[in-house]
């Protein structure tokens, strides 16, 4: 089994290979969906940031308001380091039980969708690691239009990311997203060309 590590800063494409390398066929692993799961109403994860955070960074449904949430965490670095030590062990501890039945269903390509990859120096944990690389420019753009976000906080989000060269340096594959969509679908089925033959 091939374990690939596949990072990209906010905007870059990722979660687009991702979904992509899917419907390929490799199992794939995604870190933002785990990291959403272990703060779910009634979970302990989220008992954890209302104690640190305290009750406004509820919604009036009880589930996390996430936008809230960034505002405080992207303006100040003890406090992102704070939800971090929180958030990250759940995430490991979850991650690594479906890295393990991945494992036992003989998966040929293991995707593991992770965008602190590079910040959190989890290179050596992968046989591969893919980076989506975005100029970021371009990335502002696309969040501020894709997902509504103030190009400001576009900005400070990237801030607080690996820069590109560092993410760059990190990277044995590197899948260029600052064309097109088509060009993307190209790019994808190219690197899984790659992937089936590192398996092999």
């Amino acid at each position: 089994m091939l374990k690939v590590g596949l990072t990209g800063g906010i905007g870059s494409g990722k979660s687009a290979v991702a979904s992509a390398l899917s419907s390929y066929g490799a199992v794939v692993i995604d870190a933002d969906a785990i990291a959403r799961e272990v703060v779910e109403p009634g979970t302990p994860g989220l008992a954890e940031v209302v104690a640190e955070f305290g009750e406004g960074v509820l919604t009036p449904e009880g589930r996390l308001d996430r936008p809230r949430l960034g505002e405080i965490v992207f303006a100040d670095e003890s406090r992102l380091a704070a939800l971090n030590a929180i958030v990250h062990p759940l995430v490991a501890e979850r991650s690594g039980r479906l890295m393990e039945e991945a494992l036992a269903s003989d998966a040929g390509v293991v995707v593991y969708d992770v965008p602190l990859l590079v910040e959190n120096g989890l290179a050596s944990l992968y046989d591969v690691v893919v980076v989506v690389d975005t100029p970021d420019e371009v990335r502002v753009e696309r969040v501020s239009r894709d997902r509504g976000m103030p190009r400001e906080q576009v900005r400070a989000r990237i801030d607080v990311q690996a820069d590109r060269e560092t993410r760059l340096a990190a990277a044995d594959l590197v899948v260029d997203n600052s064309g097109t969509r088509e060009e993307l679908d190209d790019r994808v089925a190219e690197l899984w060309r790659e992937l089936l033959e590192r398996a092999g």
